[in-house]
């Protein structure tokens, strides 16, 4: 999808190990991930005579050692961590950091819940139930066999889980080297996700939320199989609606941006399309596997099947929810769904 009219006012990003200033005491840290996705923006925040971290990477050794060396270079101790929400590349060295800086780690309770429940492979959360769940979608006993191969890669993304936290929650609002944050809980990628918005400097720290060339995965895991994430992840995104069209956007992934009406609008644009595109192909039963190759039309490795598996189905229950498609369960227990005829 093509991001549009949107305006990259820092058109590079900081190399690496390096801290950019993009605002009077807010730095961009960009940190290396393992897959296609590349890599993962940090926002480091002056905070009084220390500093606030926002979001903290893959926990990694090569991540751990820019982090180390980065932060001793910047010259002020953590005061705080703050992670957006649950995914290893955000919560990877929240707990580590906090350790070595006798930092708090601050974050919504649904996020850090799930990530403990993550952690430890909890009920609906295990690598099994994930395993069930995409079984009764369809996929088929291979590649099933390597998605369980790979045990609990959570577990390996973040090493270590804060055994507390700071809760934060919607419109809460924080103080942050005496500039005003609020907070926007957004759903649909995660449970409880946190933007943060400080309007004195025209800046809304977006995490993954709002991205400005890839679209958010939105997700439907074994534990709520009926839910319409896609249709949480749009009403998230128009919450940011009301912020000012100067706004400077700071994604998790990608460059810095200021067209954030424009965003909202061609990811509106592009559900509508994908919607219009499984009504076509679901002409005939189909499942959430049966999809993959019409949604991503790519070859997929595991962790990429994981994702677009959970991001099919999240499809499918949106066009369902919304009437444009009706819910098959045959006796054996598939899922599959058909369109619905257009009313006349």
């Amino acid at each position: 999808m093509h991001p549009g009219p949107l305006h990259y006012p820092h058109p590079a990003p900081p190399t690496a190990g390096a801290l950019l200033e993009i605002a009077p005491g807010v730095r961009w840290l960009r940190l290396a991930l393992p897959w296609s996705l590349d890599h993962i923006n940090l926002w480091l925040l002056d905070d009084e005579a220390g500093a606030c971290l926002i979001d903290t990477g893959l926990g990694d050794a090569e991540s751990r050692a820019v982090l180390s060396n980065t932060l001793a270079d910047a010259g002020r101790p953590l005061t705080r961590i703050l992670a957006t929400h649950y995914h290893p590349d955000h919560l990877g060295n929240a707990e580590w950091l906090s350790q070595q800086h006798h930092a708090p780690v601050w974050m919504s309770t649904g996020e850090f819940l799930l990530a403990h429940a993550l952690y430890h492979a909890l009920g609906p959360y295990s690598v099994d139930a994930m395993l069930a769940h995409f079984r009764v979608h369809g996929l088929d006993a291979s590649r099933l066999g390597k998605l369980a191969a790979r045990g609990n890669v959570y577990r390996r993304g973040v090493p270590s889980l804060p055994q507390h936290h700071h809760r934060l929650a919607d419109q809460d609002v924080i103080r942050i080297n005496a500039h005003a944050w609020r907070c926007i809980v957004g759903q649909g990628h995660s449970p409880e996700h946190i933007a943060l918005y400080c309007a004195e400097l025209g800046i809304l720290i977006s995490g993954d939320m709002l991205l400005p060339r890839i679209t958010t995965n939105v997700a439907v895991p074994a534990a709520t199989p009926c839910d319409d994430a896609v249709g949480r992840f749009l009403d998230s995104i128009d919450r940011f609606a009301d912020l000012p069209a100067d706004t400077l956007v700071l994604p998790a992934h990608g460059l810095p941006f200021i067209g954030l009406h424009a965003r909202i609008g061609q990811l509106h644009a592009h559900h509508t399309e994908r919607a219009a595109t499984m009504r076509q192909a679901l002409a005939k039963p189909c499942s959430a596997a049966d999809l993959l190759e019409t949604l991503f039309r790519r070859e997929l490795d595991p962790h990429q099947t994981m994702f677009a598996m959970s991001e099919a189905i999240a499809h499918l229950n949106h066009l369902w929810q919304s009437g444009g498609a009706h819910r098959i369960e045959d006796a054996d227990g598939l899922i599959r769904f058909q369109a619905n005829a257009d009313p006349a």
